[in-house]
């Protein structure tokens, strides 16, 4: 099976999103795929357990996808020999009246990593760039000052929010967190088979809502909007990758192998040496133990 490269993935210029692909055909077998992606998973595992040593670094894995696209099951393969105390997923769905009391990006700042760990959000701070611009009139249980009818929110505010989404992500990298974001690029007809097996399907029926019909009739909207996000806040220091998702597989490998090949650049990350008067004396200290 071909090799996968982070850098055909990653966003270093303008995209268009109906021009990438949403299936790398890619010749090899569901067994072939699994073993590739247990391989680069277990390796992932290991480096959590040095990162929590060496407990300088977090790691924030955004998931960003329309409906169907696989997010949840991506998590659970890609993260499924992790220690569970070394991941934390988040999934963000519509602000509670706590969240509101607060600015936007507030519930998601409290839910960064801490150093030695990996948080996964599923969704993430672009929903408040692409369901609010889709539904501008979500923005008004913000009770923002001055925007006092939909009216108001100008296309400066979107560029505002892009701004303050770039500043956020580099305030956080700067401080030892290492933001890698994935576009889970799904096919619309690819989404309408997903959206038939959970009616079709009855062990999947509870899959199932009406609104994900009606979020699917503003498809062109959101592929807009995702696009403009994107194309707004990929910066060196958090990049984004748009990954093909139709073949769940070969979706769940690249998002490895993208995380495993990203996390190697970061040569830093070792387990600490020991200190120097403990070390020349682990003989002393075995000896102890065994006399007990």
């Amino acid at each position: 099976m071909k090799s996968i490269n982070p850098d055909d993935f990653k966003v270093v210029k303008a995209i268009k999103l109906s021009e990438l692909a949403t299936n790398l055909h890619v010749k090899a077998d569901e067994d072939a795929k699994e073993d590739k992606l247990e391989n680069v998973r277990e390796k992932l595992s290991e480096l959590q357990d040095v990162m929590y040593a060496h407990n300088k670094y977090g790691v924030l894995i955004c998931l960003q996808g329309v409906d169907t696209s696989g997010k949840d099951s991506l998590i659970r393969e890609v993260f499924k020999e992790f220690n569970s105390r070394g991941v934390v997923v988040h999934s963000f769905k519509t602000p509670n009246s706590t969240e509101l009391e607060h600015d936007y990006l507030w519930r998601h700042y409290i839910a960064l990593p801490e150093k030695g760990k990996f948080a996964v959000f599923n969704r993430t701070h672009y929903e408040n760039v692409l369901v609010t611009r889709v539904h501008p009139e979500y923005i008004m249980n913000e009770n923002i000052p001055g925007i006092e009818q939909v009216e108001d929110i100008k296309p400066e505010f979107w560029e505002n929010r892009m701004e303050q989404i770039r500043n956020f992500e580099k305030h956080i990298t700067q401080n030892g967190t290492i933001v890698l974001k994935f576009f889970i690029n799904l096919s619309k007809e690819e989404q309408r088979e997903r959206l038939l097996r959970r009616l079709e399907e009855e062990k999947h029926n509870w899959k199932f809502s009406v609104g994900d019909l009606k979020e699917r009739a503003r498809w062109d909207d959101y592929m807009k909007y995702y696009e403009e996000a994107i194309n707004a806040t990929s910066t060196d220091y958090a990049p984004w990758y748009v990954v093909p998702a139709d073949d769940k597989d070969m979706c769940r490998y690249i998002v490895a192998k993208i995380i495993w090949e990203e996390m190697q650049k970061h040569t830093d990350i070792k387990e600490p040496e020991l200190d120097e008067k403990v070390k020349a004396n682990i003989e002393l200290y075995k000896d102890v133990l065994r006399k007990e």
